[in-house]
């Protein structure tokens, strides 16, 4: 089970620390506002009061031994590069990083961020479980029980049909629409055949997504 770093418990920060404590993941908060990691405390497995941008004392946290690092520093372009670069050279091996314009986005890219967000205030739900499964590559939550997501074509789908997958009988899921490039195939016919570029996107219940 993947393991997860957060570097600032603001309201992003916080709440996707929060939803993948839920689902049972392990998760560190680190934040050098104490009244912000007491209250995160109630939530996630660590939570620890400490500067992210202080290279040396992330290593001593063991911040290699994480899968992902999350870098949601609000507010301060220079910071949330300076922890991304200290995430990547102390071997996180994934890191996704929040960004507040074009430009802070770009320098983020450069300096090693795996994955660049641009949050509103409600998104850290979605994101954290994008990050849960690396083949899911966008999910929205439609109602407490269902969803819709976008997945990578799995590999035992290529060349085969909708139809002779029955996708709906075995999983529970429903094919709504295919991307492949720019395009969209809405409502694609049954005997579509799968490509190793399609990205097929599914609703369903979230306990058969789970599943899936």
């Amino acid at each position: 089970m993947k393991s997860f770093i957060i570097i600032g418990a603001g309201s992003f920060g916080g709440s996707i620390a929060r939803e993948l404590s839920e689902q049972g993941y392990d998760a560190m908060v680190v934040d050098k506002d104490e009244e912000k990691v007491n209250v995160m405390s109630q939530y996630v497995t660590h939570a620890v009061i400490a500067d992210g941008t202080d290279e040396t004392g992330l290593k001593n946290l063991g911040v290699r031994n994480f899968d992902v690092g999350v870098v949601s520093i609000g507010g301060d372009f220079g910071n949330s590069v300076l922890v991304t670069m200290a995430l990547k050279n102390l071997g996180v091996k994934y890191v996704v990083a929040k960004a507040t314009s074009r430009t802070h986005a770009k320098v983020l890219e450069k300096v090693g961020a795996d994955r660049i967000v641009f949050p509103e205030k409600d998104m850290g739900i979605r994101v954290a479980n994008s990050l849960m499964n690396s083949s899911l590559l966008e999910y929205i939550e439609l109602s407490p029980k269902y969803s819709i997501m976008e997945i990578a074509v799995p590999k035992a789908w290529i060349g085969k049909s909708i139809s002779k997958l029955n996708v709906r009988a075995k999983y529970g899921l429903n094919i709504v629409a295919i991307k492949t490039g720019d395009k969209i195939n809405v409502t694609p016919d049954p005997e579509y055949i799968f490509t190793e570029e399609d990205i097929p996107i599914v609703i369903g219940m979230n306990e058969d997504i789970k599943k899936f």
